[in-house]
């Protein structure tokens, strides 16, 4: 399969996008004290319902119709199957590895973070902590969501822009969580920021680091595999990230009609485009 460096250059672009978007997420919560719980919730549920519509409905299928053209209906479609199981347990096993209390899974609602602990010299030093290994395991989690977008970008621009627009979304709050414990714990804004930058990072470093060592295997087969594991990381982190945390900020059904209208959304924009 061939691919141009406009191709290159246009999915690294994307994917830099994404990752960056853990300082938006930052420059938010320095400068509001507390976020709107709402709105990020419905933005959180809008955000899975790209990536869960995206990777079920147009990743799987372009996956399955690639394989299927190489290796027969059959057989194409139990690779296809297999690969978007690994991609979930791929992501899964990064979950298990990363600790409850450093897991941007389980994170701390920013909220929750009060005026006492401010001024509490003790338990400066913990939100400290929580948050360096919150940049740390944040950073370990957008590696392969670099990848995913990057990926997805190559294939199909526009499905990489969407794929870019609905990480971004949920890569705010991860800005947030990194962004908040720092600056309460040391009272210094250009440190929150700068480690919310860094943790976002990952992702470009992970598009640059997985298309490097999959160059020379790079074929219409690894490109049917790569999405189809891309397609069940993707459903993973709505499942386990996205959607918990949205109904943590905010109402049930915000959530879900969050969650709904990105469906909607998405399916409009594959139809129209």
């Amino acid at each position: 399969m061939d691919i141009s460096r406009g191709d290159l250059i246009f999915a690294f672009g994307i994917t830099l996008f994404a990752g960056l978007s853990t300082g938006i997420g930052s420059l938010l919560a320095l400068r509001v004290k507390r976020t709107n719980e709402k709105f990020l919730s419905a933005a959180l549920g809008f955000s899975a319902g790209v990536m869960i519509y995206v990777s079920m409905i147009e990743m799987f299928a372009k996956a399955r119709d690639s394989l299927e053209a190489l290796y027969g209906a059959s057989k194409g479609y139990a690779y296809t199957t297999f690969a978007f199981f690994a991609g979930i347990v791929i992501i899964a096993l990064i979950d298990a590895v990363v600790p409850d209390f450093e897991n941007p899974h389980s994170m701390r609602d920013v909220t929750e973070i009060t005026d006492e602990e401010i001024e509490d010299t003790n338990k400066n030093t913990e939100l400290y902590r929580m948050g360096v290994f919150s940049a740390f395991a944040i950073a370990i989690h957008n590696f392969p969501e670099g990848l995913a977008t990057f990926i997805g970008a190559l294939e199909d621009p526009a499905l990489g822009i969407s794929i870019g627009i609905a990480i971004a979304i949920h890569n705010i709050p991860e800005g947030i969580s990194v962004s908040i414990p720092i600056y309460y714990a040391t009272g210094d804004k250009k440190k929150a920021f700068s480690y919310s930058f860094l943790s976002g990072l990952a992702e470009p470093l992970g598009a640059i680091v997985g298309y490097f060592v999959l160059k020379q295997f790079i074929n219409d087969a690894m490109f049917g595999i790569v999405f189809a594991l891309v397609a069940g990381i993707m459903v993973y982190i709505s499942l386990d990230e996205l959607l918990p945390t949205a109904e943590k900020y905010g109402e049930h059904h915000i959530a879900i009609f969050g969650l709904i209208s990105g469906m909607a959304v998405m399916a409009l924009s594959l139809i129209a485009f």
